[in-house]
């Protein structure tokens, strides 16, 4: 049906007839009606049959306009294009100039679409988080990596303003700067919303529609930070261990430079000390090259284990130790079980454990040694001692590397202080765990679970 124009121009066509009719009656007025009505007709016939010309054009360009507008909508709905009659006036030229536009517009869509897409994929896979900020620090895009580092738990970050997702000043002044300067800025900050999180911040400037925008991408070094304390306390606790024996070492030989090599009654016993404290070198030597070979990550070929042989020549190899510090070994149950792994690291762990069990034990103490195969197919090795037990404060640190208890006990029966942290670490690549239970006073038990060999 022809649109609300055309039927404009066929009411106006119409009244512009029945003027044009009126006029030439009252013009032929005075010929009579022999003459008037013949030609009223004739001109009658003719504007009628006009009229029914431009109706039938005026149907034709309304279609054609129809599908005009449709083209035009569908270049913001995205609906398909349908095919045109081809035409060769202007309006045929018109469609096919908006159709093509109409395509490039789709493919230039579809493409914005895909990057998109595509942007919102790699942001939002990044482990660093991401977040954007408009002229007014209005949050414009953050990724699930930076929620899930502040703990949001909103509905939906659009349109906060950075203060209401982030309560941390920090953050927010560094933006300001960025938005103010449009120069980049860094940060490293806790974020208390993040369980007190460590984050190093890099922040650019970045171009918007409304102005001068900022993003910023947030790395967490929580885990960075811990491992640089780890390796300074390391570096520190190892200097202190060193220079104890060291200062012993050279003490005495400048005290027997100085003369006491002519003492008779010492010169002996000086001999001893400084033997005492080189060997406690080596020993610490020794312990950090084990635990280095260990968190290499470099493993010897496996090799099936009998855990009984292992315990025996343990045991036999502790025994001159235990009678020096009148400490009972006592065998319980111990299986014919087999592990697989390195045979001289499972010895070490087991020579460790038997060691601090009988050093740390009372007079006339007891360790008590048993080995078992569980329901789960885990091998269990347990060593029992009574000894000064460990305080429960104490029990989730043992295994750190230099821990001690009680330091000057520690340094008066000896150790590296490293014994342990072997433990931990033997049994770790051998696919198992280490297991404690003391009570203070009363003893401790330590059980090394490892995977069974299954012949």
């Amino acid at each position: 049906m022809p649109g609300s124009l055309f039927r404009r121009l066929i009411f106006l066509a119409m009244a512009l007839i029945a003027v044009t009719l009126f006029a030439m009656d009252r013009l032929l007025a005075p010929y009579g009606i022999s003459v008037r009505v013949p030609v009223l007709l004739v001109a009658l016939a003719s504007s009628m049959f006009a009229l029914l010309v431009a109706f039938g054009i005026s149907r034709s360009l309304a279609r054609r306009v129809s599908r005009l507008k449709h083209l035009a909508e569908g270049m913001l709905t995205g609906a398909p294009d349908r095919p045109y009659p081809d035409s060769s006036d202007d309006l045929g030229s018109l469609e096919r100039s908006l159709a093509g536009v109409s395509r490039e517009l789709k493919r230039l869509l579809e493409r914005l679409r895909f990057e998109s897409a595509r942007r919102e994929a790699i942001l939002s896979s990044m482990t660093e988080g991401v977040l954007a900020v408009d002229p007014d620090l209005r949050v414009t895009f953050c990724n699930t990596a930076f929620l899930r580092a502040i703990g949001f738990r909103g509905p939906s970050f659009e349109g906060l303003s950075l203060l209401e997702l982030v309560r941390d000043t920090g953050l927010h002044q560094l933006l300001r700067e960025v938005l103010a300067t449009g120069e980049a800025q860094s940060l490293r900050f806790k974020l208390s919303a993040a369980y007190g999180r460590t984050f190093e911040v890099q922040a650019t400037s970045l171009a918007m529609p409304s102005g001068r925008g900022a993003i910023a991408i947030l790395h967490d070094i929580t885990e960075l930070e811990r491992l640089e304390q780890v390796r300074k306390d390391f570096v520190a606790n190892v200097s202190h261990e060193l220079r104890t024996p060291l200062s012993g070492v050279i003490g005495y030989a400048d005290t027997l430079l100085d003369g006491a090599l002519e003492d008779k009654a010492n010169n002996r016993k000086f001999v001893e000390i400084i033997r005492s404290n080189a060997v406690r070198l080596g020993s610490i030597a020794a312990d950090l090259l084990v635990l280095s070979d260990l968190e290499s990550g470099i493993d010897p070929e496996p090799e099936v284990i009998s855990v009984l042989a292992v315990l025996e020549s343990a045991l036999v190899t502790v025994n001159a130790e235990a009678r020096e510090r009148n400490v009972t070994l006592i065998s319980e149950r111990i299986e014919n079980v087999f592990v697989s792994g390195s045979r001289l690291r499972l010895e070490q762990a087991i020579l460790n454990l038997l060691a601090n069990a009988i050093k740390f034990n009372r007079p006339n103490g007891e360790v008590r040694v048993s080995a078992s195969l569980n329901d789960q197919h885990q091998v269990l090795i347990v060593i029992a001692d009574t000894g000064v037990g460990i305080p429960s404060e104490d029990l989730p640190r043992i295994f750190e590397r230099f821990y001690r208890i009680d330091k000057a006990r520690s340094r008066q029966v000896g150790g590296t202080g490293l014994g342990l942290s072997i433990v931990k670490h033997v049994a770790e690549r051998m696919n198992g765990a280490i297991e404690v239970e003391s009570t203070l006073g009363r003893g401790s038990t330590f059980t090394l679970r490892l995977p069974s060999y299954e012949h």
